[in-house]
């Protein structure tokens, strides 16, 4: 490969150049004794190109290959030293080598670098795709054909099944029901689902770009919440199923269980969490909090206890208890025991599918508050 050779290859890759002078540099495996031989001082840059990623050859005008380097013989399934004084015929059906053929007479005939495409057939039989540049050269007093080509088969297959995960869950995002939402790390919502944003009657442009806290309504295990959030974002765990209370653009409130799930690699920080609702209570207006001692004697009311049971339970005095159920009733504006467990379980107080029954943000499945 003569030095004008090597620097127009080299002129398409990544390279820094270097000063040179007129003797030619022979690259490929050529008989002993026979053909130009490499000077030492251009050792380091030959095998720079014969082992740089970017696929290179050179051909001569009746198709034979003079030179190419390993990752060019690679999209072949062989080895340059296979390749170099066989013709495209010999490795490309016929088709296919007509087609090279044809640009290669383009190329010799314009004098100019053409962009190119290429396609091919991969050892394993699929389609290959490259992409690159075919310019012409002078090799050994006559006008060649060299290319260099980087193939992007298995990029643009990466790209394509992306593209169908990405509209699967878009499909699914849009058209399954279920409010959802995919916040970043800080809590900002940079996408939703419609039903997200019905669940907080907001359109859903106003949705977007939101920050989660001011979907959330004060409560009593919003402060856990947060430690769980931290801990999801550092990776402590993957996913976690939660609840909060919600509250829409009309201020009204509503407990929800969501499952939330990190998006990113498998170590560092997680870049972001698909937030899911997969129950919600009825929505209602602003109500004070109960506390978590009238949250225990509200779970036992709906397990059927007695207030004497629920005094001796708590070890609470009977009027304790009964001063209790009075607050709770005028609270949550039950006039009787039943209609105040009900309210519970509208309200997301207690949890909907528990038994026994306990409060809606008990950390574990047997915890009771």
């Amino acid at each position: 490969m003569h030095e004008s050779t090597l620097k127009a290859l080299l002129a398409h890759l990544p390279v820094l150049w270097w000063e040179t002078v007129d003797e030619p540099v022979c690259r490929g495996p050529l008989p002993a004794g026979t053909g130009p031989q490499r000077p030492p001082r251009y050792e380091t840059f030959a095998d720079l190109v014969d082992l740089a990623p970017a696929s290179a050859f050179i051909r001569d005008g009746d198709g034979r290959y003079l030179w190419a380097n390993h990752a060019y013989a690679h999209l072949y399934g062989t080895v340059p030293g296979e390749l170099v004084g066989k013709r495209i015929e010999d490795f490309d059906a016929p088709a296919d080598a007509d087609r090279f053929r044809a640009l290669d007479r383009e190329i010799m005939t314009r004098g100019t670098p053409v962009r190119h495409t290429l396609h091919y057939r991969r050892p394993d039989g699929t389609e290959g795709q490259a992409v690159g540049h075919r310019f012409p050269v002078r090799e050994d007093a006559r006008t060649c054909v060299a290319g260099i080509y980087v193939d992007v088969t298995d990029h643009l297959r990466a790209t394509v099944r992306r593209q169908r995960a990405e509209e699967s869950l878009q499909a699914l995002r849009d058209h399954s029901g279920l409010p959802c939402a995919l916040l970043t790390a800080g809590g900002r919502v940079v996408e939703a689902s419609t039903a997200a944003a019905e669940l907080f009657h907001l359109g859903l442009p106003d949705l977007l770009g939101r920050r989660a806290h001011t979907l959330l309504a004060p409560d009593l295990g919003l402060d856990r919440l947060h430690r769980r959030w931290h801990g999801l974002i550092a990776r402590r765990t993957r996913r976690l199923e939660t609840t909060a209370v919600l509250v829409d653009a009309r201020g009204r409130r509503r407990r929800a269980e969501l499952h939330l799930t990190t998006v990113g690699g498998p170590t560092g920080r997680a870049r972001h969490v698909w937030a899911v609702v997969t129950h919600q209570s009825l929505a209602v207006e602003a109500h004070p909090t109960p506390t978590a001692a009238q949250v225990r004697i509200l779970s036992l009311l709906a397990e059927g206890s007695s207030n004497s049971d629920i005094a001796a339970s708590l070890k609470l005095s009977r009027q304790t208890v009964d001063y209790h159920l009075g607050r709770l009733r005028e609270l949550l504006d039950a006039p009787s025991r039943p209609a105040l467990v009900a309210r519970a379980y509208v309200l997301g107080i207690l949890a909907p599918r528990a038994w026994p029954p306990r409060s809606a943000t008990a950390p574990h499945p047997l915890s009771t508050v």
